[in-house]
């Protein structure tokens, strides 16, 4: 429904009808072009977020950002409960398209809530602000969600229709690490069918853009390129050398045009899920298979685009761990034998190596990885 001001008085507001409706409990109000002033976390808002904490979740997605300082301010008050959540900003209000580039440069991650945000600008630049949420997480290395109305059809229809394939699929040509379902799968009478549409269309999509483009370190034309994650000022001096964050970075690079060269899919050990996180950034042709000991590395790096990450137990054998991964991917039908691998030690906290020293390794599938039982923890 919409409304438009007439007048106002000390406590209400007079309004003129433009499109009538049925006004259920629990709506809320939207003006375009303006932000509610209420703070962006409530106490209730609190309330949540400490259950959170003592829930064990994983992500938070914070609603109407209005600057970065909100985002600082939970992630200073998350650190004071010794909490690694991570906090995915979600951009869905006029004030949060004026403070963008400093609310990404703070946040986790992003999500684009097209609902409001086309409830509080004009839905003709809706558009516009995806596009530029989404390609600066990419320049950022952050994962970004692309979510609302995805399927809103298929809450009541079984198929959807034509224009919302081709919106899953623009989410996916822009370089989206998610696209995401609400009432499809909250209160839809096709959840699964939702899930299935979604899926297939985004694996289509990227199958198209291999085919046609190859790999991709750039979004749209339109955009500006995507290049490093780096700002130039962390990348050391020339006396010095790159630094060891800029290191990383070009190894991640150097590792994936390795991959893709050779069509094989990369493995990578981490402990904090920096490597993989970079890989993603480049966006390799084929898998990256992340293992972690941590179970919450695991978690949020499934949120990345093209990793699949898998819990596995260090042990104090470099071969024997990545034998035993080569062997568990086998076991779940990714590798067969012969195939080639690209294997992938870097990072800032070395596993098996001394820190000064990043290694890319081209490995075969043999036959001592075949047949094994799965040796992962449930995952």
């Amino acid at each position: 429904m919409s409304f438009k001001v007439t007048g106002k008085t000390d406590a209400d507001v007079e309004v003129e009808v433009v499109d009538g409706g049925v006004l259920e409990s629990r709506r809320h109000l939207n003006v375009r072009g303006k932000s509610a002033t209420l703070p962006a976390i409530t106490d209730k808002d609190w309330l949540d977020l400490k259950f959170g904490v003592e829930a064990g979740v994983d992500y938070y997605a914070l609603s109407f950002v209005k600057d970065a300082q909100v985002i600082h301010d939970l992630k200073k008050w998350l650190s004071s409960q010794s909490s690694k959540i991570k906090v995915l900003a979600k951009i869905e209000s006029a004030d949060s398209v004026k403070n963008l580039e400093d609310i990404l440069d703070a946040a986790d991650g992003a999500m684009v809530a097209r609902g409001d945000l086309g409830a509080e600008l004009p839905l003709e630049e809706v558009p516009y602000w995806q596009s530029k949420i989404v390609q600066g997480c990419r320049r950022r290395g952050k994962p970004v969600i692309v979510a609302t109305n995805m399927l809103e059809s298929m809450i009541s229809n079984p198929a959807p229709t034509r224009a919302e394939v081709s919106d899953i699929a623009i989410a996916v040509r822009e370089g989206a690490d998610a696209v995401m379902l609400s009432g499809e799968t909250a209160y839809g009478k096709f959840p699964q069918k939702a899930v299935a549409v979604q899926s297939t269309v985004a694996l289509r999509t990227e199958a198209a853009m291999m085919r046609y483009q190859g790999a991709r370190r750039f979004g749209t034309d339109e955009a500006p390129p995507i290049t490093w994650v780096s700002p130039p000022n962390k990348r050391g001096t020339q006396q010095s050398g790159p630094s060891d964050v800029a290191l990383s970075e070009m190894f991640a690079y150097h590792a994936t045009t390795m991959a893709n060269t050779v069509r094989a899919p990369l493995l990578v050990f981490s402990r904090q899920g920096g490597m993989p996180a970079l890989l993603s950034h480049y966006r390799p042709d084929k898998t990256i298979f992340a293992f972690t000991d941590n179970p919450q590395v695991q978690r949020h790096l499934t949120l990345y685009h093209g990793v699949i990450p898998l819990l596995l137990t260090f042990t104090d054998s470099a071969e024997a761990t990545f034998d035993a991964a080569m062997s568990e991917l086998v076991a779940r039908g990714y590798l067969t034998q012969g195939q080639i691998v690209a294997l992938v030690q870097s990072g800032k906290r070395p596993i098996w190596r001394s820190a000064s020293t990043h290694t890319i390794q081209v490995r075969r599938v043999e036959s001592k990885h075949l047949g094994s039982q799965s040796s992962l923890e449930d995952d």
